[in-house]
């Protein structure tokens, strides 16, 4: 860690507590950044189709079994809803928009008798102008703008939404970007984590006017930013801790008797932003509702949270993104008074909603003999192709969907040609991403091409059914 201030002329800003620095380098991302967003990282919503499937299907089989509930109490011959019409659904956070156009879709191809979809007032809420018009603009959502509504502003605090209105409210990897403070027990005192940005002295060789620059950094002044080079991979952050100001952090009590099964100096992520949107959906939602679901990285598993090498945030492009701390969200949730909390691999929802074992495709690649860290770049994405087009042959996607795969630059010129003709001939309707979903039927009617790649059936049948790992894809439920 750099220390000294003297010896750093590329500082460009003070010590601030780890989540007032993630919120000034999000706006920075998402202004600088956000129209590449998937260069960086890709969702299970992105490009996939299955998690927004077993949204839809968990969806219409919970309405349709209330109103069936209700009808049975009522003496109304047509069982309605008691929950007031529209079904009004939130989304949190909607990123390209293709979770929302796969939801409304299998919504309505599930709905024959047409008594849930058309009810459905579909609202995408984001604090980023931009990022709602490109959510709004994919191509998909066309057919269903009838009743999709954009809302722009702060998701902790819903403006133009009534108290008690709100049938669903999802998101899915929002929480991971939402503030969030490492805390850690030191002696009798509770510390943060603060960070102070330096840059690096590669780019700060290339800043003629430093002056301006510093103050653009400080104000997010975007379009200032934009004429100089490109910084955010090249940030240096020196890190102290220092007593927690209680006064700044909501649920101290919960927090507090959370960190006595923590040992002492181990960091825990208390992801604050999530905490927000389970007090936001307490606020919204209707007694009947359906509910809340957020789908994220993280895990609930105490030994995991105490130990003091697991991972509580990465970098991408820039942008930090945290693990969450589910056990955690847990005691916040009992705290507001949230009800019937469910938390579950987020894999074991999707199966369950769709009816069938699913993996995802980097699970599947993970048990080719081949897979690790020996294998180069190139030969990577050649074992990625080859079992994209092995599972091409009968993966029937209801979406058209062209997979991006760029290929790298270090690659022999016979490979990049034979990798190129595969990815040219890939079908628009086949696997839509490497995040993506297969079902277990797919594999087994795959399972001949797959063999001739390398891959062992028991092995795959194995990742099948293995336990989730200690830092997993989880889904936090509650009502």
């Amino acid at each position: 860690m750099l220390q000294d201030a003297d010896a750093l002329p590329q500082l460009i800003g003070e010590y601030k507590p780890l989540d007032q620095w993630q919120i000034h380098l999000n706006q920075l991302f998402y202004g600088l950044r956000g129209d590449k967003l998937r260069s960086y990282y890709q969702t299970f919503a992105s490009a996939d189709f299955r998690l927004a499937h077993a949204l839809a299907a968990d969806y219409f089989e919970r309405v349709t079994k209330r109103e069936k509930t209700a009808g049975r109490q009522s003496s109304n011959p047509v069982p309605r809803t008691p929950h007031a019409s529209p079904l009004t659904v939130l989304e949190l956070g909607p990123g390209n928009g293709n979770l929302a156009a796969c939801f409304l879709s299998h919504l309505k191809t599930l709905d024959k008798e047409r008594t849930v979809y058309p009810r459905v007032r579909y609202v995408m809420v984001d604090w980023e102008k931009s990022v709602l018009d490109g959510a709004l603009a994919h191509p998909d959502l066309a057919v269903h703008r009838d009743r999709v509504d954009l809302l722009c502003g702060s998701i902790h605090h819903i403006t133009g939404v009534a108290d008690g209105t709100v049938d669903r409210i999802m998101c899915n990897e929002l929480w991971n970007d939402l503030p969030t403070k490492l805390l850690a027990k030191h002696g009798g005192e509770v510390e943060e984590e603060y960070l102070r940005p330096n840059l690096s002295e590669l780019l700060h060789a290339k800043i003629q006017d430093w002056s301006s620059f510093v103050r653009a950094f400080q104000e997010k002044n975007l379009d200032e930013l934009k004429t100089f080079p490109p910084f955010l991979d090249e940030l240096v952050w020196e890190k102290e801790y220092r007593k927690v100001e209680w006064k700044d952090l909501p649920y101290r009590k919960t927090i507090v008797d959370f960190l006595q099964a923590i040992d002492q100096e181990v960091l825990v992520p208390v992801n604050v932003g999530a905490f927000a949107t389970l007090k936001e959906a307490k606020r919204l939602l209707a007694p009947d509702a359906v509910g809340f679901s957020a789908f994220d990285a993280g895990t609930a598993d105490m030994n995991v949270l105490n130990d003091p090498e697991k991972p509580c945030y990465g970098q991408f492009g820039g942008q930090y993104s945290f693990m969450i701390n589910f056990a955690l969200v847990d005691a916040v949730a009992k705290h507001l008074g949230l009800k019937q909390m469910t938390f579950e691999p987020q894999r074991e929802f999707v199966g369950r909603s769709l009816t069938t074992n699913v993996i995802t495709l980097m699970d599947l690649l993970a048990t080719h003999p081949s897979a690790g860290p020996t294998l180069q770049a190139w030969e990577q994405d050649r074992l990625v192709l080859k079992t994209i087009r092995a599972l091409n042959e009968i993966f029937e996607s209801p979406y058209h969907r062209r997979l991006e795969f760029p290929l790298g630059a270090n690659m022999p010129p016979d490979e990049r040609e034979t990798l190129g003709a595969i990815v040219r001939a890939l079908k628009d309707n086949g696997i839509p991403d490497t995040v993506a979903y297969v079902t277990e039927e797919e594999l087994t009617r795959a399972q001949k091409d797959l063999e001739e790649i390398g891959y062992d059936v028991d092995a795959i049948q194995m990742a099948m059914t293995a336990p989730p790992s200690p830092v997993e894809y989880c889904h936090f439920a509650c009502r």
